[in-house]
């Protein structure tokens, strides 16, 4: 109900608050689930339970201001794709080497995250499959709008954006890029997802891949 506050008791409940409203992707072939790293695979794990759809992960890494870290000013994801807020970087005015500087930490971090959480399993095949990307929340839109470049350049037949909870600016700018956005709850301010969870803690590595293990 959008304008409503509607706190999530966990990831857990949240996913299965977002699965009522995925339910006509449910018990078909060509649907893979891929969470966002890390927070968004507890969501992702339970919209794949509940739409029988296999579970995947899609490694996304927020590039975070300098000394504002939690302040997206793009986003990196798996197979070399980016976003960048031009409108953010104008105004900073940081200097391009910093910046590729940043990029290059997070693309390390991306690559170790890749190895670790799937073992050695191979990513699954998106060419031609409807992709739904999950995450916990949408505050700025960045680290899914790097996501959806990614499954685009890995040739999906449709990608779907999906959060139980983001912004109103962030899901509206996501249709652009998407074919798709499915976001339940759309308050008009929104200054943190932590707000719309009662218990909201760090994601770890363990448990992302024991979500992964039990595919």
């Amino acid at each position: 109900m959008p304008g409503t506050l509607h706190q999530f008791t966990d990831r857990i409940h949240a996913g299965r608050y977002l699965a009522r409203s995925l339910g006509v992707y449910a018990d078909r072939p060509d649907v893979v689930i891929l969470g966002l790293p890390r927070g968004g695979v507890p969501v992702a794990a339970e919209v794949a339970k509940a739409l029988d759809a296999p579970l995947d992960v899609l490694v996304v890494r927020k590039l975070g201001v300098p000394g504002q870290e939690e302040l997206a000013m793009g986003a990196i994801a798996t197979g070399g794709a980016r976003v960048l807020n031009e409108d953010l970087l104008r105004a900073l005015d940081l200097d391009p080497a910093e910046m590729e500087r940043i990029a290059a930490r997070e693309e390390a971090e991306l690559a170790r995250r890749e190895k670790a959480y799937r073992a050695g399993r191979a990513p699954f095949e998106l060419h031609g499959r409807t992709v739904i990307l999950v995450d916990d929340g949408l505050a700025t839109g960045s680290t899914m709008r790097a996501a959806v470049q990614a499954a685009r350049n890995l040739v999906a037949a449709r990608v779907i954006a999906a959060a139980p909870v983001g912004s109103e600016q962030a899901c509206h700018e996501l249709r652009s890029v998407a074919d798709e956005v499915v976001c339940p709850l759309q308050p008009p301010s929104l200054q943190s997802i932590s707000q719309w969870y009662g218990d909201f803690p760090q994601t770890p590595d363990e448990e992302v891949r024991a979500l992964l293990k039990r595919q």
